[in-house]
Order: structure tokens, then sequence, then C-alpha cells
């Protein structure tokens, strides 16, 4: 068990007076309210020896119940503190004050550390040490101490002041500042001296001064504040002073921990910029610049860095120890061009920073050429520091920093601290630089495969919304489709790749491409995500060796919901794997949920996925959507569903206008995760427009399978159709005669501007086209199908097929 650190009280070596009147109670306590440890001054608080105290619980050590509410104390509470009435041994009552300190272990035990001074039995509340303990703390102190009079004359100087000025109080008394030390910053002590007596404030300054017999300057922090009597009446002024000189290498040891915790904090390389100004002012330097390149190089071009030559950059970001002054010419998004030879263009090319003397002839050039440069003479600065911004090889911009009259010289140890500093910056730019330039190829890359117009089909009026995630994840795989299908049916169908990135966006990619594939051959839903789900599975194995399979690699996890609508019956077929159920608004307006069997997500391979068959009443909308529309930061997932059903619910002219709406109703920031909504109205083909034929398989009844078709295009008003609908007939019905098997039928459906042939058969022995030979006197009826019809295929049933052929109606 770690051991707690031994209190000051109970240290045995300490034997002055004070100690031996008072002394301190420690005792240790766990979580749970036992104690854990006990001191010997408990023991000579509460009568208690450590063997009846350690192991039991704290709470019998109270004179006064306490109820379990009253002694829980916040997890987040660090310290609590006050009286607390105690149970000595012998049942007397103890009143005493606690202070409490929750302490946690390396190994990560959390404990209560309670410790209690008691006064001794005479003077240990330190009333007997008076005047005495007052005159030695003045005198003592390792600060500079002085007392200034009214008239700012020296009444009192303690031995700090003595030892550095070399002089008596006696030498001193009665003497102004300035007479005592002639010197600028004497003048302006007096100065904050004067303004502490009248204003009656404290006042703080830095100054740097040359001591009697040191050679070099030292930085002194100086506090001034008023002295008053009992009547508040200010009657004299304090000065002290700290040495700051001594303490400069252990402050800049604790300086770069500091520094590099609140630099990069953003993924945005304008803020990097501003906070390595930030950090290095006033601590490292009294202002600062940071130039980027412009434009910055793109990923590990290394040819697209700074060329021989001027160079030209965008000032990102300015920080000066002056409030309201301002270095350079040049404001913040203005661009600045350095001349081939100042030292910023020198020291990005060379790749090395450096310690310039702004009276070096490099830096005197400079100011003659660029006129933007006069400031570093203007403002006073003698010593600048040029440190170039480099990141993975990238050169990125140069960061400028300058110490006016006041401060020594930057030293060689200074250039190290500053070249750490941007070079914690440049990886943070570097990184917010590639991030954005992902960020906008992904984006590009993930709407180039959305859709980016969705059909107008004749069983669905479609509406869909697209939002990018606004976190730092970027761009995920979200996707949505709407696919045309034989026999006028339509399939929609949304999906979630898992993971963000130009990777999702890829995956996402194939996938839509596969799903159009596996479309276009007429599988059912559960059959699609099957083939999709043994996809992924291939997928991830390619991606992340078949040893050891990435999670998410290759599209594992990815959730996927698909939904055919047939307008001839008003049938829908759907089947989801690990998505969102979708909803549906019936033509009366009300709002539910289509309870589809749950799938697991692709990828995991060796489930079922199972189907839901619903008749939709005409003017249905189906609202389908990515689990980010139901995620806000503000509600959990019921409260989010109800918003979505009261949004759907309300009456609208134009579906866009639903999308709106339950965007609206969800989303009050910027989406987390990417967010993909499809909304759909069904339409229907009523039963004018399709017709059904019954055929017996009988090589003659194809005759009079092509009179049906030519009297019911009449009655349609598509004679111009008649010729190349009765031969696509003619080779269908012919086909299902020779090589299928009855019961054979003919449908013929008539779209807006499409004429579809549909002719069925029990067989399921799909047909396919072969080259015929000169002498053949078959094989070319396929072949004649294709060469008539826009689109032709096979849709295969659970008993038998179908073999249909579109027709263009736009040229009839």
């Amino acid at each position: 068990m770690e051991q707690l650190p031994t209190p000051p009280g109970e240290r045995p070596e300490q034997t002055d007076a004070f100690q031996q009147r008072a002394y301190t109670a420690t005792a240790a306590v766990d979580e749970r309210g036992i104690v854990i440890e006990w001191g010997e001054g408990a023991t000579r608080l509460l009568g208690y020896a450590s063997t009846e105290v350690v192991g039991r619980s704290a709470a019998f050590l109270l004179a006064d119940p306490v109820d379990d509410e009253a002694r829980r104390i916040p997890p987040e509470q660090e310290r609590w503190s006050g009286t607390v009435a105690l149970r000595h041994q012998d049942g007397s009552r103890v009143e005493q004050s606690l202070l409490a300190h929750r302490w946690t272990s390396t190994g990560g035990t959390t404990r209560w550390y309670v410790v209690s001074a008691v006064p001794g039995a005479e003077g240990g509340d330190g009333s007997s040490w008076g005047d005495p303990l007052h005159a030695w703390s003045f005198s003592q102190s390792p600060c500079f101490l002085a007392v200034f009079d009214a008239d700012l004359r020296l009444v009192r100087a303690n031995a700090g002041m003595e030892r550095t000025l070399s002089l008596t109080e006696s030498e001193m008394f009665g003497l102004r500042l300035p007479e005592i030390a002639p010197d600028p910053v004497s003048e302006e002590t007096e100065r904050r001296m004067r303004l502490a007596l009248e204003a009656g404030e404290p006042q703080h300054m830095e100054a740097f001064v040359r001591a009697t017999g040191v050679s070099a300057e030292h930085g002194w922090a100086t506090a001034v504040a008023p002295l008053r009597d009992p009547d508040g009446v200010v009657r004299a002024v304090c000065l002290a002073a700290h040495d700051r000189t001594g303490a400069e290498v252990e402050t800049q040891q604790m300086f770069v921990p500091d520094a590099a915790a609140r630099i990069g904090t953003t993924g945005d390389s304008t803020r990097t910029a501003q906070e390595l100004a930030d950090v290095a002012v006033p601590g490292l330097a009294d202002f600062a610049v940071v130039d980027l390149l412009d434009p910055l190089p793109r990923g590990h071009d290394h040819s697209s860095g700074p060329r021989p030559g001027p160079l030209t950059v965008c000032r990102t970001a300015v920080r000066s120890a002056v409030e309201g002054s301002s270095e350079g010419r040049v404001a913040v998004g203005e661009t600045a061009v350095y001349p081939p030879l100042s030292p910023p263009a020198e020291c990005l090319a060379s790749g090395s920073g450096a310690v310039y003397a702004t009276t070096a002839p490099t830096v005197a050039q400079w100011m003659a050429q660029d006129p933007a440069a006069a400031w570093l003479g203007a403002h006073g600065t003698h010593s600048m520091l040029v440190v170039p911004l480099h990141a993975d090889g990238v050169s990125l911009g140069v960061a400028v920093f300058g110490r006016r009259r006041g401060r020594e010289p930057f030293l060689p140890e200074d250039l190290a601290l500053a070249e750490d500093l941007t070079g914690r910056a440049a990886t943070s730019i570097h990184a917010a630089h590639r991030s954005a330039r992902e960020h906008t190829s992904t984006m590009t890359l993930q709407r180039s495969l959305l859709p980016q117009t969705l059909p107008d089909h004749p069983a669905l009026e479609t509406a869909s919304r697209y939002l990018p995630a606004g976190t730092e994840a970027g761009v995920g795989g979200d996707w949505f489709d709407v696919i045309p299908l034989s026999g006028a049916r339509v399939a929609l169908v949304v999906g979630d790749v898992v993971g963000h990135g130009i990777r999702a966006s890829a995956t996402m990619g194939r996938l839509r491409t596969a799903v159009r594939t596996l479309a276009d051959v007429d599988l059912p839903p559960d059959e699609l995500l099957t083939h999709l789900d043994d996809l992924i599975i291939h997928l991830s194995a390619d991606e992340g060796g078949r040893e050891a399979v990435d999670e998410s690699a290759g599209g594992i996890g990815t959730t996927c919901l698909y939904v055919v609508y047939d307008p001839v019956t008003r049938h829908c077929t759907l089947a989801r794997a690990g998505h969102p159920a979708p909803a549906v608004v019936s033509p009366e307006g009300s709002v539910y949920l289509l309870d589809v069997p749950a799938g697991p997500p692709l990828g995991l391979g060796g489930l079922p996925f199972e189907t839901l068959d619903v008749d939709l009443p005409e003017g249905s909308v189906l609202a389908l959507y990515t689990d980010g529309l139901l995620q806000p930061r503000e509600r959990d997932v019921d409260e989010a569903l109800d918003a979505m059903f009261a949004a759907l619910a309300q009456p609208a002219s134009t579906l866009d206008t639903v999308c709106d709406r339950v965007l609206t109703a969800l989303l009050t920031h910027r989406p987390d995760d990417d967010v993909a909504l499809l909304v759909a109205r069904t339409r229907a083909l009523h039963a004018d427009k399709v017709v059904v034929w019954d055929l017996a398989s009988d090589p003659s009844d194809v005759s009079r399978a092509r009179r049906r078709t030519t009297d019911q295009l009449t009655e349609w008003g598509l004679e111009d159709a008649s010729f190349v609908t009765e031969l696509l007939v003619s080779e269908l019905v012919t086909n299902a005669i020779r090589y299928g098997e009855p019961p054979i039928q003919l449908r013929l459906i008539h779209e807006k501007d499409t004429l579809i042939c549909e002719v069925s058969d029990a067989s399921s022995t799909a047909p396919h086209m072969r080259r015929a030979r000169t002498f053949d006197e078959g094989g070319r009826g396929l072949l004649l199908v294709a060469q008539l019809a826009q689109r032709w295929g096979t849709r295969h049933a659970p008993v038998g097929k179908t073999i249909w052929a579109e027709q263009s109606l736009l040229g009839f």
C-alpha cells in the first residue's frame, strides 16, 4: 500500500518551541469511509490507539449521528473543510476543525487525507510571537523590501535592499529612491509609488537594473502597496521586489510543458499560429509574428517549398506585449513579401533558425530594402529570433520573435526553445492543412459517388438530403440511391459505412456500385443483402489480411436498408442489415415505423436476413435515413423519433419541404455524424395501364398473343409502336413455349414514356444470347430482342422466371 506523506506536525525531529506546543492530528479514510491510517497526533487528540481505529468505519468517531446523504461528498469535489463534533475515547465531546484532501495514488486507489491542527496549552495559536515575528519577517525576508513615507522618502529598508544596493538603512534613510539609485527605473518606480499613495491601489511592474558589483542586468518583479493606518488612511507605501534572474532556468523548464499544452489545441492552422504567438509573448519575447507560405505546400511536395528569390507569405498571427502596439505595417490576413536576402527568407531557405541583433548588417540591409521592416528600429527592438516552420520535411512558413530594450538579448538556449515551440506549431499546422485537404478530397469524392439527381420514376416521387459531419472526424460513408428495376418497379437504398474520411467514402462507392449491380439482376432484398454481406467479407479480407481483419476494414459493420416497391400491385418488400427501420406516413397522416426484421450489420457473415412484405396505399410517404439523424446531443433516440414523427405528420406540398422540416426539427447544429435522408411518395399504375393474358403452351397461340398486343396498343393510342412490339412479343412468347414450362403469361405495362413486355413461365432456366451460324434455323431471337428493346433481362421468382423488354415511346 502506498504511504501518504508524513505530515509536518508528526516529524519527530521538529522540536522547536512552536511545535512543542502545537501538533497536527492526521488520518486517512478510503472511499468506503473505512479508516486505513491513524497518526500519533490523532491518538493524542482522541485517545484511540491505531489498532482500535484502523479497519473500522470513521462514522463511530462522530459525536452526532449523520445520515448517509450528509456524509456523501460529490465525486468532483477534491477538498472538504469544516468543524466536526468528535467522540473522545473517554466519551467526551471534542469540537475540532478538519481539512480533508482527496488523494489518488498512481495505482488508482482513492482515499481521503484528513488533517487537523491542534493548538498547544499556551501560545499555541501564535499570539505570543507578536511584534518580534513581524520584525523578523521584514528584516530577514529574501525579497527586496523598503518603506517610504508620504513624501516618498525611505524610512525602513531590509537586509535584501541593503545587500542589493550595498548601502545600509541609515545611509539611505530620508532619501528618495532616485536619489538612492539614480536610474530611469527608479524614476518609474517612484511614479508608481506616487500612484499607490494617491489612488490607494497596488502597482506592479517588471524592470531590469544593474546592481552594484554585478556585471549583468538583473530582472526584478516589483510591487508597490499602500500602507494604511487603523482608520484606513494611506500613510506610506511598501516597495517589494523579487530577483527573477536566478529562476530563469527553472521558469523555462516549467514554460515548455505548459506551452506544449497550449499549442495545437484545435484543428485550425490559423488558430494554431495565433497560439504560438500567444505562448511566446511575454514568456519568451516582447512580440511575435507568424507568417505562413501563400499558398501552403500540398502534401509531401518538397518542390513546392521556398525557392531562391522573394518570399511571399500571409501574415497569420501577431502578438505584442505592449497593448495597442502594431509590429509591422502588414495586418493579419494580408500578404507580405520578404526580400531575397532578408533574415526570414534566408532562414526558411536554409531550414534553420538564427539569432540576430538589429544592428547586424543583414538586418540593417533588410530594413533599408523593406519599408515593412522599419518597425524593428521604431519599436526599440534590439534582439531578434527568426525560426522556420517545418513539418515532415515540408516548409510551411516562418516565425519572428523580438525583444525590446529592457530585456536581455536572445541566447542560444532561447533559440532552442523557440525552435521547440515552432516545431510543435508546425506539426499541428501541417496536420490541420493535410486534414482540410483530405476533407475537401473526401467531400468531392463522396458527392461524386452520390446521385447528382434522383430519377423521375413513375412509381415514386422522391427527395433527398445529405449533410456531412461537422466534427473533426470528417466525412463519413453514408449513401442513398434510387434504382429503377424491371416491371416498372423501383428500389430505394440507404446505407452507412463505419468510419470517416476518404477510406470510408471509397468503401461507400464500392458498395453503392455493388448494390446497383446486384439490383440489376433483380435479386430479392434479403438475397441482395446476403450477397453484399459476402462481398464485404471478401473486401475486408483483402484489405486487412486473412490473419487479422481490421475492425471496419472493407466495410465491416456497414448498415443498409433495401426496399423494392411495385406500383402495379402497390406491394413493398424490405430488408435491413443493422439499419434503422423506415418510417411511413399514411395518406390519412398517421406516422409509424415499419417492423422490418433487424438483420445483423454487413460483414459479420453466417446470419440470415429476413424480409417484410407490406402493401402501401397510393400516396404513402416512406422516410429512409441514417442513424446520424437520430443522434443529436440534446435528446435521446425516443425523443428524436417523436420529433421526426411530428415533422413528417405535417402536411406539405412537396417532399423537399418534408426533408427540410425533418432536418430543422432534429438538428440544431452541425451533426456529429453524417446524415442521409431519402423521402419517397408512392404512386400507382392503375388497371387501365396494365394488361395480363394467360397463354397456352402451343405455338399456335403466338399469333393470338400478337393480335391481342396490337389491339391493346391501339386502345392506348400506340399504333406506331405496334410493329416493334409485335416482334418482341412474338420472340418472347415463342421462346417461352419452346424452352419454358406452363403456365405461360404475357403482361403489357404502359408507363408514361415506356412500354414494357413481360413473358413469364414456370421454368427457372435463364435464356442467353448466342451467335447463330449462317445456316442455323434458330438462335437469333434474343439477339433480335436486344437490338429492338431499350433494355431487357430476366427476373427470377420463387417459381419460374420472367423475361422482360422495355421500349422507349419518345420516338413514336
